[in-house]
């Protein structure tokens, strides 16, 4: 059965959840969530990557955050408490979604490199 979890443990913000909305609806695609994970390695040992899924799996937690459901594997809650979902539209480097994640800073400190703790992922 999927975990609830506190909607304080990772912040969707209203531009974020209504690009989700969006999305879900343009493409018909009722009882989706917007799935977070850990996607490998950066400069910072952490990068996320994002999918909008309807296969959810018992270990999963479950957060629903202005009117959205995000799902994250166990292992990638880790990486993702107390991070911030935001949706940017820079003119210089486009629109997409930023995850900005204080853990996945403190997760990679100790290798000797310096770098920011946001990923972004353009849509």
């Amino acid at each position: 059965m999927l975990q609830e979890l506190d909607v304080q443990t990772i912040t969707i913000t209203p531009a974020a959840a209504q690009a989700i909305q969006n999305i879900l609806n343009e493409r018909k695609l009722e009882g989706y969530a917007l799935r977070v994970y850990v996607a490998g390695g950066g400069c910072c040992g952490v990068n996320f990557g994002m999918a909008l899924d309807n296969n959810f799996q018992d270990a999963d937690t479950t957060i629903e955050a202005n009117g959205v459901k995000l799902v994250v594997d166990q292992a990638s809650m880790e990486y993702l408490s107390g991070a911030t979902i935001d949706f940017v539209n820079d003119p210089q480097h486009g629109q997409g979604f930023a995850i900005n994640s204080p853990n996945a800073k403190k997760q990679s400190q100790g290798n000797g490199e310096e770098c920011g703790s946001s990923c972004s992922c353009g849509s």
